[in-house]
């Protein structure tokens, strides 16, 4: 008897098998294809190496614009379509991390707490104490040439053309505490040991009979200045360029968010430019708050309020050198009139010191000085008598500011401590 023969399978079969081996390898062209057509992630437009994130800022009076190596000045004021841009970025611009320094690089910090001397050096020298002596002299016995509008802040201030070829700042305060404040924050600066940081100030009286003034006498007539108000001269600076709050200052509080501590564990990445400055800002930030100065980066802080993006605009009374040395300005603000409005600024200001946990070891060294001593307004009075003729004129602090002075310093002191015992 004969085995039936099983059949064979047909065409249609066949090609159903041949169709559902071949779906995997189809699939995986079809997603190359895809992948392919996806264009590259690539990194923010402008986007600066490090951590933080800081970039190269318009040219400003008068700076060559082009490329160049980026510095903290990200974000001055820009066209809206390019700043929303900038806002939408900000956030992956903080997180890049790729970029490192040297493995031979030295630290930036020593002992936890304080700049390296390395670092230190490479800060722009500033107004020498030579130089800015130099300077004062020849302000005080100069003929004030010409007077002009502009260039000098407020509309009563003038700019002044000396006759030995030099300018000034002119600066009539709305009232006299504001010279006070600008001239005592001056010498200030000189007790702490960072007075090259502020351009040369000195008071002159206003007499336009006197021989100083006597050039000037019809201009005088228009400025409505009072005859014997005490005005401060400052000596001008010529390519200064805006200066933009960098991280953690600009970017945390301008996102909304509590200020972190500027500690040694957040500068790796960074490169030995923004160090520098950093430097620099821990002095400003240290400063401002001993003279409780609210005109500087706290008005930035109060108007977030109102303007979200008020952290990516210049910083009040804050410039740049062509050297990178930053250029403490205009400082009526501090001690005396800021003294006045505590409860209204420390708010602002407190939070912008506990910011800073890195230090320039002279400038610390100072405020234990004066804290041990506990001689801050005392020491802060003889420096002002010793170096400005018409001190007189303006008086020095009342009893309750120099309480308030030392009060503010051994604050400081504390604060440093906390630092080195974290």
């Amino acid at each position: 008897m004969k085995r039936a023969r099983r059949a064979a399978p047909g065409p249609l079969p066949v090609l159903g098998l041949l169709l559902l081996g071949a779906l995997p390898g189809l699939w995986t062209v079809l997603l190359r294809r895809e992948a392919a057509a996806l264009p590259e992630p690539r990194p923010p437009a402008g986007q600066s190496p490090g951590r933080w994130g800081w970039g190269r800022s318009p040219p400003v009076r008068g700076e060559s614009g082009g490329g160049g190596q980026k510095t903290f000045r990200t974000l001055l004021a820009v066209p809206a379509a390019a700043t929303d841009r900038e806002e939408r970025d900000g956030e992956e611009r903080l997180a890049v991390t790729d970029s490192q320094p040297p493995a031979d690089t030295a630290s930036p910090v020593e002992r936890g707490i304080f700049w390296s001397r390395e670092l230190e050096e490479q800060v722009p020298p500033g107004f020498a104490a030579e130089e800015a002596a130099a300077w004062l002299a020849a302000a005080r016995a100069a003929r004030v040439a010409s007077l002009e509008r502009g260039g000098c802040g407020r509309s009563s201030n003038r700019l002044a053309r000396l006759s030995d070829g030099s300018r000034a700042c002119v600066r009539y305060g709305i009232n006299p505490e504001q010279i006070q404040g600008e001239a005592l924050s001056y010498h200030l600066a000189g007790v702490l040991g960072m007075q090259e940081r502020l351009p040369p100030m000195a008071l002159a009286l206003v007499e336009a009979r006197g021989r100083q003034w006597e050039p000037v006498r019809e201009e005088l007539r228009g400025s409505h200045w009072a005859e014997g108000a005490v005005v401060s001269l400052t000596r001008w600076v010529d390519n200064l360029t805006a200066v933009v709050a960098p991280a953690p200052w600009g970017a945390e509080a301008g996102a909304g968010r509590r200020l972190q501590p500027l500690s040694a564990g957040e500068l790796v990445g960074l490169s030995p430019s923004q160090l520098v400055e950093l430097v620099q800002w821990s002095d400003l930030i240290l400063f401002d708050y001993l003279t409780a100065n609210f005109d500087r980066l706290v008005s930035n802080l109060f108007s977030l309020q109102w303007d979200p993006r008020v952290m990516r605009r210049a910083t009040s009374n804050l410039l740049r050198a062509p050297d990178g040395g930053l250029v403490f300005m205009d400082n009526e603000a501090g001690l005396v009139h800021g003294y006045r409005l505590l409860s209204m600024w420390d708010p602002y200001n407190e939070p912008l010191l506990r910011s800073v946990c890195v230090f320039r070891e002279g400038t610390a060294r100072r405020v234990a000085e004066l804290h041990r001593r506990r001689s801050a307004a005392a020491e802060l009075r003889r420096r002002y008598r010793a170096r400005e003729p018409l001190w007189a004129r303006l008086g020095f602090l009342s009893e309750r500011q120099a309480e308030l002075l030392q009060a503010r310093v051994d604050f400081v002191h504390r604060h440093i401590a906390h630092c080195r015992a974290q």
